[in-house]
């Protein structure tokens, strides 16, 4: 099987304190699963974390963001 590639890697974004930011990375191979995490923690979907997939775009929403989301 052909290992799944990122074919755009996650790109650092400014976002101001109480906004919102959206992640986004792009894979090679469509509705393949991601695990989004924070350092050795994985992130659940919340009231502060939003996970969405098309295709081979993935996207992570981070709401109300806060200088220990950096």
């Amino acid at each position: 099987e052909i290992p799944v590639l990122f074919k755009q890697e996650l790109q650092n974004e400014e976002a101001k304190e109480g906004k919102q930011v959206k992640l986004t990375c792009e894979l090679s191979k469509p509705d393949t699963p991601v695990k989004w995490m924070k350092g050795d923690t994985v992130l659940y979907a919340s009231e502060k974390y939003e996970f969405k997939q098309h295709g081979t775009v993935a996207e992570l929403i981070i709401r109300e963001v806060e200088l220990i989301d950096s």
